[in-house]
């Protein structure tokens, strides 16, 4: 790995501020560069809760006759100016043939240092950028979509332990969901979340049933004792709202 390079990037219009980095204006692409087998994440979404750093691993080729520095990968919305902010580090160039470069990089997104926003949640365009030696610049939108979601968790009960076997077990919960702006969890209400179950010695859980959270994210159902194991919850997310389980519960059945 070489030398690095550290920048943040800002989104919903505000300036772009930059560590030792010149942002590439709007409209001063010149051309002359290819990029090539840009990856984010692994193409999977990039899920952040409310304190802990999340990095996000990138790579990409660039190919170029210009001298160039700080190549690197953004996510923006609506105009490449619009840019969702995060701390970037960048390897040197990884030669593969004169002018052509591989690139690995990482995106840090930090919920507890910067004021990410709600509606930041969703989907995100990508696109490759580099400054030129002596001014100028190129950026190029990848096609590319990765979604930036919320993180949910889900918590479990089941009683009475131990209980008898065709007696009722009642199994309940609760569904929340970051809340960027707070820096909290709160209620995820509504939302529709599996009940699974996995016997004693078992490798894998099935689903007994599904069940909507109340307006309060609170879950509740009933079933019956048959087995001993364990029982937990699993919502499996949307577009702005990470998946998640919970712990297991386990419950003896005599």
């Amino acid at each position: 790995m070489g030398k690095k390079v550290w920048r943040a990037v800002v989104a919903g219009g505000a300036a772009a501020v930059f560590t030792g980095v010149a942002a590439v204006p709007a409209g001063a692409a010149e051309g002359g560069v290819s990029f090539t087998r840009v990856q984010v994440n692994g193409g999977k979404p990039i899920v952040i809760g409310v304190s802990k750093e999340v990095a996000a691993p990138t790579s990409f080729r660039m190919a170029t006759t210009h001298k160039w520095k700080w190549p690197a990968v953004f996510l923006y919305r609506g105009n490449t100016g619009d840019r969702l902010w995060h701390a970037i580090e960048t390897s040197d160039c990884h030669e593969v043939s004169s002018g052509v470069c591989d690139f690995n990089e990482t995106m840090f997104f930090d919920p507890s240092v910067w004021d990410m926003r709600n509606s930041e949640a969703g989907a995100w365009k990508v696109a490759a950028e580099v400054s030129f030696k002596g001014g100028g610049g190129d950026t190029d939108d990848k096609g590319l979509t990765v979604y930036v979601k919320r993180n949910s968790r889900l918590s479990v009960n089941a009683a009475p332990e131990p209980v008898a076997k065709g007696k009722t077990i009642t199994v309940t919960g609760r569904v929340t969901r970051a809340n960027w702006e707070t820096k909290k969890y709160a209620a995820y209400g509504s939302r529709l979340v599996s009940l699974q179950f996995k016997p004693s010695g078992a490798t894998s859980y099935t689903t007994v049933k599904k069940v909507h959270a109340n307006g309060s994210g609170d879950l509740r159902t009933t079933v019956k004792a048959s087995k001993t194991g364990a029982w937990r919850w699993a919502y499996y997310g949307n577009t702005t709202t990470g998946p998640s389980t919970s712990t297991a519960d386990n419950v003896v059945v005599r």
